[in-house]
């Protein structure tokens, strides 16, 4: 059987290491942390999951927390106005429950897994020398690395990335503790936007001490929530967030009266520039390496698409390593594997995403159909399901007004 390498240990590298492995494929998994390590660490994201990427996930038996982690159906959205008014609110309601499993959990798990069926990760760091030994050992190279050297092996396709900057500051924190607005049945979701300041997201999880809540801070850069940069503790990013929510979501500020930070890694801050790179990166000659997930598409998670696009590009590179047989992995076969992940899915989060980083004025009208008519809102909660559907009623003014006339008459 072929030999496969995948250099990276996140949700794609691992999914991709695992099928291989399913597969009766020899894999060489390079990975930067121990399990041990990624239970001790700190937080890495906030890894919101739906319907679609989990039935991948379960189809592979790897959906390990089904039983655990909170199944999300509704979404509750506010369009906040300063100084802290609602000014139109709405429920999403989703097909299918989405998940948030914190990924120092799931990782950790899925390394073992790996082990557990015969593997033996390596548990070291690469640079790009050690990236091209890596590669002329192996078939095939697959790097699932979104930043640093190894991700900067894959040349920026100016065509395909939208912007040059960071277009929010992100904080996240793991909470326990946080309230529920009313008597709500299911664990409940909820979005706020403050249009030109930011949004705040959060959702309930699983984390290592059991069921969470995660909030997600989406800042404007140098706006009135950009306020993390200094990288306080967990308790020093609670205390912030309380007074900004007072300020800002005041009906938010109550239902974090009691709330403490899941532990001491409960707290991340950083930025993230939207962008696509070119597939292939050549080493030498006669050795190039396939890039996988963040490596080629590094999306803003302000539309939640990290997680769930990793679990299909995974699944989408699995199939076609198997269907190639014993024909060459050559850089025509990468560039074209990616092609078609990107024509079928990968370039609908991008488009997505970049709307509701700077959501144009026929997606204000969306908003507000939302709130007088459940199936608009309904539809647009599935889109972060299937960003797909974005090209079908959301990316173009026409078409968005064709279908807003149809559901509200």
């Amino acid at each position: 059987m072929r030999r496969i390498a995948v250099v990276g240990a996140g949700q794609a590298g691992l999914h991709l290491a695992l099928g291989l492995q399913a597969a009766g494929y020899p894999v060489t998994l390079v990975a930067p942390r121990t399990p041990e390590q990624l239970r001790g660490g700190p937080v890495l994201s906030t890894q919101a999951m739906f319907g679609p990427a989990l039935r991948i996930e379960r189809a592979a038996g790897l959906d390990l927390w089904a039983a655990e982690a909170p199944a999300v159906r509704e979404v509750g959205a506010v369009l906040a106005v300063p100084p802290g008014v609602r000014a139109l609110e709405y429920t999403m309601t989703l097909d299918e429950p989405a998940r948030s499993v914190d990924q120092r959990l799931k990782l950790a798990a899925w390394l073992e897994l790996f082990t557990e069926r015969g593997g033996r990760p390596e548990y070291r760091a690469l640079d790009r020398a050690g990236l091209r030994e890596l590669a002329e050992r192996h078939e095939l190279t697959v790097v699932a690395v979104g930043r640093g050297e190894l991700a900067e092996v894959f040349a920026r396709d100016e065509r395909r990335s939208p912007h040059r900057q960071p277009q929010r500051t992100i904080a996240c924190l793991y909470a326990h503790g946080v309230g529920s607005p009313g008597p709500v049945a299911e664990p409940r979701a909820r979005m706020h936007a403050i249009p030109g300041v930011g949004e705040l997201y959060l959702q309930p999880a699983l984390t290592l001490s059991g069921p969470c809540s995660i909030l997600l801070w989406e800042a404007v850069p140098g706006g009135p929530l950009d306020r993390f940069a200094d990288r306080p503790t967990p308790a020093g990013q609670l205390a912030r967030i309380r007074a900004l929510l007072r300020t800002h979501l005041p009906w938010e500020a109550e239902l974090w009266a009691a709330a403490e930070p899941t532990d001491p890694g409960a707290a991340l801050f950083g930025a993230v520039t939207p962008t696509v790179r070119h597939p292939v990166a050549r080493l030498a000659a006669d050795c190039h390496v396939l890039g996988l997930g963040d490596a080629l598409v590094v999306n803003d998670p302000i539309a939640g698409q990290g997680a769930n696009s990793a679990a299909r590009a995974a699944a989408w590179y699995l199939a076609a390593i198997t269907e190639r047989g014993a024909a060459p992995f050559d850089p025509g076969w990468m560039a074209e594997t990616f092609e078609r992940f990107w024509q079928q899915h990968a370039r609908h989060t991008v488009d997505f995403t970049t709307a509701m980083l700077a959501p144009p004025d026929h997606l204000q009208a969306v908003f507000a159909a939302a709130a007088t008519h459940p199936a608009v809102a309904r539809r647009f909660a599935n889109t972060y399901a299937d960003p797909a559907d974005h090209a079908a009623w959301l990316a173009d003014p026409r078409t968005t007004a064709a279908y807003l006339a149809e559901v509200t008459g």
